[in-house]
C-alpha cells in the first residue's frame, strides 16, 4: 500500500532527488539522512563524550528526563521536515514517523502527547505536523486533546536562540490530571529546548511522574 501512495503522490520518483523510487525516499537519499553519533547526552540528544549527561543538563536540569532524536537537522531530513510543514506535504508524515519509530528503544509510556500549536496558528496551517507523526506512533496512546497551547506567541524560528524561553513560558496548559504517568513527547524538530522544556514543566505540574521527548530532527548548537 505504501509504494502504491508513494507512485500515486510522486509518480514513482523520490521526493528528495526526483530520481526513480518505489518509495517516497529512494536508497541513495535514505542512506544520507544524518543520523546521530551514539555519544549523545541522554537527556538532551546532543553530542556528548561517552553519552554522559552533558555539563549544561548537569548544571540546569531540564523538566524533561530524556530525548530521542532520528536526526540531526541537516540536509536531507531538514527538506522533509520543512515540506511537512510548511508546505502541506501529509504524505511525509507517516514517513517520518516511520523513522523516528526506528530509533525509539522502548515504548513503555503511557500517554503520546504531540507538542500542541495555538488555535489561530492550527487555522492557518490546517494541521498541526507534531500529531501527524505521532499517528505513527502512538500504538493506541495518542492524546491530542489533553495539552492547549495558550495564545499566539512569535514562532521560535524568528527569535535568538536566548529569547526562546522567556517567548514561550506559560505557553501551554494541561487539561486533565496525569497523575503518575509517564509521557512521550514528540515534535518535529528540537532545537534549543525551550518549548520542550516548558510543555514537560507543564505536563509534570498537573502530575506527570516522566516526561521524554521524541523528535524527528536535532539542531546541533553553532560552533
Amino acid at each position: 500500500m505504501r509504494d502504491f501512495l508513494a507512485r500515486l503522490l510522486f509518480g514513482g520518483s523520490c521526493f528528495v532527488c526526483r530520481g526513480a523510487s518505489r518509495e517516497l525516499l529512494c536508497e541513495a537519499c535514505r542512506e544520507e539522512l544524518p543520523r546521530l553519533g551514539n555519544e549523545l547526552c541522554p537527556r538532551c540528544a546532543l553530542p556528548c563524550p561517552g553519552g554522559a549527561v552533558c555539563g549544561r543538563c548537569l548544571a540546569e536540569p531540564p523538566a524533561y528526563d530524556a530525548t530521542i532524536a532520528a536526526f540531526a537537522y541537516d540536509f536531507p531530513a531538514d527538506a522533509l521536515v520543512h515540506a511537512l510543514k510548511f508546505r502541506g506535504e501529509l504524505a511525509l508524515a507517516p514517513l517520518l514517523g516511520r523513522l523516528l519509530s526506528a530509533t525509539i528503544p522502548s515504548w513503555s509510556v503511557d500517554r503520546v502527547i504531540p507538542v500542541p500549536l495555538s488555535s489561530a496558528r492550527l487555522r492557518s496551517r490546517g494541521y498541526n505536523q507534531a500529531a501527524e507523526i505521532a499517528r505513527q506512533l502512538a500504538r493506541g496512546k495518542l492524546d491530542v486533546d489533553v495539552c492547549v497551547r495558550r495564545g499566539d506567541s512569535v514562532p521560535q524560528t524568528e527569535l535568538p536562540w536566548d529569547e526562546r524561553r522567556r517567548n514561550v513560558r506559560g505557553a501551554f496548559g494541561c487539561r486533565r490530571p496525569l497523575a503518575g504517568a509517564t509521557v512521550a513527547v514528540v515534535d518535529d524538530v528540537m532545537t534549543t529546548g525551550a518549548t520542550l522544556d516548558e510543555l514537560a514543566l507543564t505536563l509534570k505540574r498537573a502530575g506527570a511522574a516522566r516526561v521524554v521527548n521524541w523528535v524527528v530532527a536535532r539542531t546541533l548548537p553553532p560552533a
